[in-house]
């Protein structure tokens, strides 16, 4: 039975517990034993909230009693450590910030436990989020379950790492350029970074850029995902940037009179792709074809005029480099080699910056005319499988490559604000989860999750767990 409730999906739990089949304290304590057994060999989990078992208790006696119930009524869920969760620690991975309890929560976390959701703990991050790593100076480095010598990406790597080894159900992370879907491929769970703004990101921090900040849901089945996302969505009266009417859906219908068109890309425009990750593409684009829908190999002109990657460093640095002086101001002494390299970068000039504005526009550009075409584009969501730790560079079919370019595939969807979801649908020789990459108009979410599904049906990988 253990087994049973730490790999059932949210949806499951919530519906046991609606039937009385499970109770909500059985659930929560399930899942703090499995995080006592686990998490020192992972270090996913950094805190766990002290009252989970208290509001375990409360949702038990409002189910006893015929209260109302949420539709996540007592399941268990966890956030990364930068996103605020009233009288328990958000530390944001830094030395600095050791001992910070706000006094509120964040709208995503605030929405969730409006549903009935229990807050258990709070997740393993690169200091200020900013990392493809999970690693910092207060609260150590997270490791991936499917092999602790192999990163679980960053920034929301601990959120992933917990979720794929049964400490979680469900999980809230942030991603500025990958750190949603990025950690979600590296340990084989599923992410959704929605349009940008759809869901708010009051009580996250750093706040800028935010242009390219998302906050959004991880979790082990795509059901749960659209869930989450239904539940986090729409204006909260304090984000300037969430602003889209709650019911607003661009997403396209697929019947047999109109079957969805997806474009698949894995090279060019997206830099180096291992060929273990091309070929998992390519596996997805035959499922989505066999499942009815038009699928085409295309190029998007747009990508391979501008690069999204250099577009985005030379934007973001001049907003988030003083976020961090001004953070960091007095406690030098006391930051992780990320934010000291942020500290030590060159500040872009005034004329590659609107060049860079230029170019993203440009990127936009070409995106509207493509789903102009097509319903989705199918992609890859990392360039390789989990790497080792600490690593400065990568290597790729025999190429040596900046470490950096892991973001190649994920940051042209932050730049223009387009929705992305990651789901794993293949396995390396190596024995580590390969992810696909959906990504579908602005506001079309309805779209990617119904091709997710379908990917989720088929998955040739699908209820695998690591062994930890």
């Amino acid at each position: 039975m253990t087994l049973d409730i730490i790999y059932s999906d949210a949806t499951k739990l919530a519906e046991l517990i609606r039937t009385r089949e499970i109770s909500p304290v059985e659930v929560v304590q399930t899942h703090l034993d499995r995080i006592e057994a686990v998490n020192p060999k992972i270090n996913a989990i950094v805190t766990v909230a002290n009252d989970a078992l208290e509001a375990a208790r409360k949702a038990e006696a409002t189910l006893l009693r015929g209260g109302v119930l949420g539709p996540l009524h007592g399941v268990p869920f966890t956030a990364k450590d930068s996103i605020d969760t009233a009288e328990v620690l958000t530390q944001r991975g830094s030395p600095i910030f050791k001992g910070r309890i706000p006094k509120t929560d964040a709208t995503s976390v605030a929405r969730l436990k409006n549903a009935g959701a229990i807050l258990l703990a709070k997740t393993n991050l690169p200091e200020f989020s900013y990392s493809t790593e999970s690693d910092n100076l207060l609260t150590g480095r997270a490791n991936n379950p499917w092999n602790l010598e192999r990163t679980p990406g960053g920034s929301s790597g601990g959120e992933s790492a917990a979720i794929a080894a049964g400490m979680s159900p469900l999980g809230l992370g942030s991603d500025l350029a990958i750190s949603l879907r990025g950690p979600a491929a590296h340990t084989g769970i599923i992410a959704l970074k929605a349009t940008h703004g759809r869901i708010p990101m009051t009580g996250l921090w750093p706040r800028v850029p935010r242009r390219f900040w998302h906050v959004g849901p991880m979790a082990r089945s795509v059901r749960d995902i659209a869930l989450a996302y239904s539940l986090l969505i729409g204006p909260d009266g304090a984000d300037g940037f969430s602003t889209s009417t709650l019911a607003f859906d661009a997403g396209a219908g697929s019947s047999p009179d109109h079957p969805l068109r997806v474009g698949w890309l894995v090279e060019p425009g997206f830099g180096l792709i291992d060929t273990e990750v091309a070929a998992t593409v390519q596996e997805a684009a035959k499922a989505l074809q066999t499942a009815g829908c038009i699928v085409e190999p295309v190029r998007i002109p747009a990508l391979e005029l501008d690069d999204s990657l250099d577009v985005f460093n030379r934007l973001h640095v001049m907003e988030l480099k003083p976020a961090f002086v001004e953070a960091t101001a007095g406690h030098e002494n006391e930051i992780f080699k990320i934010a000291k390299a942020m500290l030590e970068t060159s500040d872009t000039n005034y004329g590659d910056y609107i060049l860079a504005e230029q170019a993203a526009e440009r990127l936009k550009d070409g995106f509207a005319e493509y789903f102009q075409r097509y319903d989705a584009l199918l992609c890859p969501v990392l360039p390789i499988p989990a790497h080792a730790h600490g690593l400065s560079e990568i290597v790729i079919n025999g190429q040596t490559v900046p470490a950096t370019h892991i973001q190649s595939a994920t940051v042209p969807f932050n730049v223009t604000g387009l929705p992305g979801l990651s789901i794993r649908f293949g396995t390396s020789k190596d024995g580590l989860p390969i992810g696909v990459q959906l990504v579908s108009n602005w506001y079309a979410e309805s779209t990617i999750l119904h091709l997710a599904s379908l990917l989720e049906n088929v998955s040739p990988v699908r209820d695998l767990h690591p062994s930890i």
